[in-house]
């Protein structure tokens, strides 16, 4: 099937490694190109690199930290001048630290709405311009599971999350007179270098091996088994294209069918 994203132009926030990164290789291969940002400046060039030589897309690497307001939107800038215009962006970051309500302070709510949520508010406060001109756009956020239901010892995840998809329906109703749509999936748990950090950390706690966890992680799914990280980043490759005409303001789990609801 051709999406009709050749010709387009994107960003993927925090795509130097993970779903980020499959994301931009599906958007990529599909003829974006594609700008990636990243903390880490040569693991996000490297990335764009590798993005590159496997598709022959052209990309942008841009070091920045989602977490910091003008970080956000310096690199929507940088896309958009690199491109010539930006058809399509894609919010992403690392989840905020774990804990259960009363181990986390104000610090760490106010870090965790940085991270979480405000980073979404100001990378689509950046994108809008870009995509209003042209009448076409489209912005998916990369959430979690926890906007589904909630997650034990993940209070922050779980009250931040939900706000991602409230603000997503929100811009979903507001910008679709523009022709910009606005959806959010939410991955289930992805063999990822975070998964596998949370595997070691669980391993080590219960006196198992990392690769245990994981295989009690997949069983916890229906399929029995954890995501690859492409399987994520092509349906947010769909959400992105021409194809998903009349598609905005829906959640879509990948994740094995590990969400138990009816709606």
């Amino acid at each position: 099937m051709d999406l009709g994203l050749k010709g387009r132009a994107a960003a993927v926030a925090a795509a130097s490694r993970g779903l980020g990164r499959a994301t931009a290789q599906a958007l990529a291969a599909e003829g974006c190109s594609v700008a990636l940002c990243g903390r880490d400046e040569a693991r996000v060039r490297e990335a764009a690199e590798e993005v590159a030589r496997a598709t022959g897309a052209r990309t942008l690497s841009v070091k920045a930290d989602v977490g910091v307001a003008a970080d956000c939107h310096a690199f929507v800038t940088r896309a958009a001048e690199a491109f010539g215009r930006l058809d399509v962006l894609v919010t992403n970051t690392g989840g905020p630290r774990p804990g259960a309500f009363e181990a986390v302070g104000d610090e760490g709510w106010e870090e965790a709405y940085r991270v979480t949520l405000a980073n979404v508010v100001h990378l689509v406060r950046a994108a809008i311009p870009h995509m209003r001109a042209r009448r076409w756009g489209r912005i998916v956020n990369i959430a979690s599971l926890s906007a589904r239901q909630p997650i034990q010892g993940l209070a922050l995840s779980n009250a931040l999350r939900p706000a991602i998809v409230g603000l997503a329906e929100t811009l979903a109703n507001e910008l679709g007179k523009d022709g910009i749509l606005v959806n959010t999936v939410c991955p289930g748990y992805t063999r990822t270098e975070r998964l596998d950090e949370v595997a070691e950390a669980r391993a080590r706690a219960a006196g198992v091996t990392p690769a245990q966890v994981i295989e009690a992680l997949g069983l916890s799914a229906p399929l029995g088994r954890v995501a690859e990280p492409e399987e994520l980043a092509a349906v947010v490759a769909f959400l992105c294209s021409e194809r998903a005409s009349y598609v905005t303001g829906t959640t879509i789990a990948v994740d094995g069918g590990a969400t138990r609801r009816v709606l």
